[in-house]
């Protein structure tokens, strides 16, 4: 099965994972517009979240229009502006600004129709989690937030310090088996800063008939169907992940950790 999907550096529009092929509930788009282009599409019987990853950008769904959208120069420089597009919805993206943007385009397979809305950056949901060589910055875009606003999507951004872990202790949901594990699908887009760097991920079972590392590089994206998925950056460089989960048995996250290292939930405490 693939797993890494790597980067190509072309202009315009690419899907990277489908729904229905690569992955039953999920998929990752990508969209680079050269200044003044815009993209237009309809989102069927899947439910999307246009995240800008870089430059503004005014993005109409079903008429409704929201214009000068994106304040960051890059994913490192603050909070997103995104999107939620419904099923069954026409939608178009132009570059607004006169130079460039990148918009990810993440989608989930839903029945379920409901209202377009924005998530200016001020309403993302931001955590520092983990201790010591795992923290990291976590960003929810819609998660907890998407209640009663979404079918099945959740989005949200990763941001790894140099030379540590996230994912970690490593965790999976797989298994339907609440109230102690989901089962949803997701998928990691990862950028690099400086571009010349690199990141691991890491996957892997109970059993370990999935036993993988992956170098990641700038562009990069992993699908992840099953199994722990922990992540690395390397000593000297900043690892940024987009990520999308979605699955049949509604939005609760209830992942499990290894229970081989669930011993590192008693360090925090001691190091307070």
């Amino acid at each position: 099965m693939q797993y890494l999907y790597p980067n190509q550096d072309l202009t315009g529009y690419r899907q990277i994972v489908k729904v229905g092929e690569d992955l039953e509930f999920c998929g990752f788009e990508l969209l680079r517009l050269d200044a003044g282009k815009s993209f237009e599409s309809e989102t069927l019987d899947e439910e999307a979240v246009l995240v800008i990853l870089s430059g503004k950008c005014d993005i109409s769904v079903n008429k409704k229009e929201y214009t000068n959208l994106g304040v960051r120069k890059d994913v490192f420089s603050g909070n997103p502006t995104s999107v939620y597009v419904p099923v069954k919805s026409s939608f178009k993206i132009r570059e607004a600004q006169g130079l460039f943007a990148e918009v990810a385009i993440v989608t989930a397979k839903a029945e379920k129709q409901f209202e377009p809305f924005i998530v200016m950056p001020e309403d993302v949901v931001c955590n520092n989690r983990g201790i010591l060589n795992y923290k990291r910055d976590v960003r929810d875009i819609i998660v907890a937030n998407g209640e009663g606003k979404v079918h099945r999507i959740i989005v949200g951004e990763t941001i790894n310090y140099p030379g540590h872990w996230s994912g970690y202790p490593s965790h999976k949901h797989d298994v339907y088996n609440p109230p102690y594990e989901t089962k949803m699908e997701e998928i990691y887009h990862f950028r690099i800063k400086p571009e010349g760097g690199f990141g691991v991920q890491v996957m892997y079972n109970e059993d370990l008939s999935l036993r993988k590392a992956y170098l990641i590089k700038d562009g990069d994206t992993v699908i992840l169907p099953e199994g722990y998925h922990p992540i690395a950056a390397a000593p000297g460089f900043q690892v940024y992940y987009l990520w999308v989960m979605a699955g049949e048995h509604g939005r609760k996250l209830l992942p499990r950790e290894d229970s081989k290292l669930s011993w590192l939930n008693n360090v925090g405490p001691l190091i307070k």
